[in-house]
């Protein structure tokens, strides 16, 4: 204990820079992801504060920076503007309850051990839905911009309302959003360790005091209340809380999927464990602690983690030296912030924006991933058509879907010997050695009652589109992970019908410790028969040839 005290302290100087480091780049987005998510500026910072404090605590990684997350608010405040009108007490009680809920069932997975819940999306996906997100924020941030009123509704709506408010643009406006956006892109392009975003706002700030810009329509933030958040819970109803049950289940998934991938991106140590089920404890902890003081859910941040551990962070000291700052700005220079104007703050998200639009995954997608490539366009356009809340449980199902499709559709194909070897392996289009009267099959996939029928049916085809009339048919199980009672039934009808045709039926390289057992208890190694199950494909063969000669 003494000497991980000792390493603390004397990594203080090194996490102290790292922190102002961090409060320079978090401080705006912090601000801006307040506005995007329908609250007054000042909740941004107090849900970067409860964020940092909460995963400071029960947390577990060194650097993963926690806070107001542009990914999750567009979502549940898409969710919460259904109910209440955005910037209302009603609504800003419903997002600290949101928080709280997030917050719990974050902490019932950690209690439960749940880290593999952040599997159940598949990067195509993820991708889609974030692309999705990207674009809501982008369209929701455009009146800002434009210095047009706020656009309300659908997304085509909103679209709609926009293209009739064209020439009424305010092109003041428009030159501060512009060149935050070019100045947050330029800096982030040369490195991510330059506070781009806040730079441009002293810059902005100051062209607008300088030459009032807010008497040529330019909204400007306000000078922010200087007050220390108080701790109560939020003033909701207890009805409210079936309402928005599945807008936080919703929310909590997203953060375990981001927290278990900023986990997975930067350890505590690259060789040590990755306390998932913990960490996603701290999120909640700091989801709690933000709806108890005025803010709102909070989440692991990518980005921002990314600056911790460039900058050279050796702990969570950094994200709490951050917070100080930030505190000494609400309460020390917050008339710093008032001539802050709301279009720089929409260039800022839209930069955030074109970041999580990650077109390099879906390059990478569409060049690898095959047809996967249409699961990024289903789920994006499903968040883009869709309300957002809806469009993202639509995109969860849909990857669930995808891998239920994917288990109960295995690949199950027909095994040729490599020539000159004794390896039995896909064809693939090259030539491969073929026994007459044998027929090799192999499903890739575990076997149970998704599947058991289409297995049975694929091996029925094989055998009857064989080259030669099949004598034996060799199962090749290397890829078969577990088999249930469904399957095992199957099983042994197969061996059973094809033994009444006068085919030999083998098994061969069944070596999942699961599958063996539970092909031994369901009664499918009996089906076989002990000389009729082998250790390898040419084992099989060789017994064939003796059994045929």
């Amino acid at each position: 204990m003494l000497t991980k005290w000792r390493t603390e302290l004397h990594g203080l100087p090194r996490d102290a820079l790292a922190g102002l480091l961090l409060a320079a780049i978090a401080i705006p987005e912090q601000l801006a992801t307040a506005r995007l998510a329908g609250m007054p500026p000042e909740a941004g910072l107090f849900s970067f504060a409860a964020g940092a404090i909460g995963f400071a605590v029960f947390g577990t990684n060194r650097f993963l920076s926690a806070g107001a997350d542009s990914t999750i608010a567009p979502i549940f405040a898409g969710g919460l503007a259904a109910l209440a009108a955005s910037g209302s007490p009603h609504y800003a009680a419903l997002a600290g309850l949101l928080s709280l809920m997030v917050g719990a069932v974050l902490i019932g997975s950690a209690l439960l051990r749940a880290g593999w819940v952040a599997d159940l999306l598949s990067i195509p996906v993820t991708t889609g839905f974030m692309a999705g997100i990207a674009i809501h924020i982008i369209v929701g941030q455009l009146p800002s911009v434009l210095g047009v009123p706020d656009a309300h509704g659908t997304l085509a709506s909103q679209c709609v309302q926009l293209l009739r408010d064209l020439p009424d643009i305010n092109p003041y406006a428009v030159s501060i959003g512009v060149f935050v956006l070019a100045v947050t892109q330029a800096t982030e392009r040369v490195s991510k360790r330059l506070p781009g975003a806040l730079l441009a706002l002293i810059v902005v700030a100051a062209a607008t005091a300088a030459l009032h810009l807010n008497r040529h329509g330019v909204d400007v933030l306000g000078t922010l209340p200087a007050t220390v958040p108080r701790i109560a819970l939020p003033a909701a109803d207890l009805s409210d809380i079936p309402r928005i049950a599945p807008l936080a289940l919703i929310v909590a998934l997203v953060c375990m999927m981001q927290t278990a991938a900023v986990l997975r991106a930067y350890p505590s140590h690259p060789d040590g464990p990755r306390h998932v089920s913990r960490d996603f404890g701290g999120i909640g902890a700091g989801c709690i602690l933000a709806g108890l003081t005025g803010g709102f859910a909070v989440n692991a941040s990518p980005p921002r983690t990314a600056v911790v551990v460039s900058a050279g962070g050796t702990s969570r000291a950094v994200s709490l030296v951050a917070v100080v700052l930030a505190a000494a700005l609400l309460f020390g220079g917050s008339e710093l912030l008032a001539e802050v104007p709301h279009a720089a703050l929409g260039g800022i998200l839209i930069a955030v924006a074109l970041r999580i639009f990650r077109l390099n995954e879906m390059l990478g997608i569409a060049r690898r991933g095959g047809s996967e490539i249409w699961l990024v366009a289903a789920s994006a356009l499903l968040v883009v058509g869709l309300p957002i809340e809806t469009g993202m449980l639509a995109s969860i199902v849909l990857s669930l879907l995808n891998s239920f499709y994917t288990v109960a559709r295995p690949q199950c194909e027909e095994l040729a010997r490599a020539p000159g070897t004794t390896v039995w392996w896909p064809p693939q289009g090259e030539a491969g050695e073929h026994e007459p009267g044998l027929l090799v099959f192999a499903p890739a996939a575990p076997l149970n009652f998704t599947n058991a029928a289409f297995v049975r049916g694929r091996l029925t085809l094989a055998i009857e589109q064989a080259r030669t009339p099949v004598r034996m048919v060799v199962i090749e199980a290397s890829g078969v992970t577990g088999i249930d009672y469904t399957a095992a039934a199957m099983l042994r009808q197969v061996v059973e019908a094809l033994r009444a045709r006068g085919i030999q039926v083998a098994l061969a390289r069944l070596s999942a410790e699961r599958a063996c057992e539970q092909a031994a208890r369901t009664g499918v190694l009996a089906a076989f028969g002990p000389k009729r199950v082998f250790r390898s494909v040419e084992d099989a063969v060789r017994s064939f040839k003796a059994s045929s000669g």
